[in-house]
């Protein structure tokens, strides 16, 4: 079994999530204090859109990547209070790739409240699976119909780790 640290937050995700939960908070408190007084169906209504914006803060939150740890042939991205498993049988590839998100489409997830994490889309790539914190750390695992990305905070490490679990992994993108 080997455990892998995230890779640090940088400075844009510490933003992005600190401005992001000032942005709900804000607006959860200012939707509550419109709320009609309390007089049946439009109060709670109102009080339910209220706590859509704290409740789409909870939710990022409960996603956002603390760690991975390979078990036999699995990844489990751990999240607050839960694991995502990813099967790491058929592994092919594997490569440290700091531009991989440039150019990519988010498909499905979450642009960066407290991570990167969902379905991305990029030409030569496809669609992909993000975990991520700090994109410059990415590493790509390219598996059998699909591909994931991850960022530990020692790529290198993490790409040795799978190489010496994996022996037939190539390192380096496809030609």
């Amino acid at each position: 079994m080997g455990y892998f640290a995230v890779a640090p937050w940088p400075k844009f995700l510490k933003v992005i999530s600190s401005l992001g939960t000032g942005l709900m908070l804000l607006v959860g408190v200012a939707a509550y204090r419109a709320v009609p007084v309390p007089s049946g169906f439009t109060h709670w209504f109102g009080v339910g859109v209220a706590m859509v914006p704290l409740a789409a803060l909870v939710g990022s939150a409960l996603f956002m990547v603390r760690g991975y740890t390979i078990r036999d042939a699995d990844l489990s991205i751990e999240r607050l209070g839960f694991f995502t498993s990813v099967s790491l049988s058929g592994l092919s590839r594997a490569w440290h790739d700091p531009a991989v998100c440039k150019g990519s489409r988010r498909v499905f997830g979450n642009g960066g409240l407290f991570a990167f994490c969902g379905v991305f889309y990029r030409k030569d790539l496809g669609r992909y699976r993000l975990f991520a914190t700090d994109l410059s750390r990415a590493v790509v695992l390219v598996l059998p119909g699909r591909v994931a990305v991850v960022t530990p905070a020692d790529p290198e490490g993490f790409i040795a780790y799978l190489q010496r679990r994996f022996p037939s992994v190539a390192v380096g993108p496809a030609d």
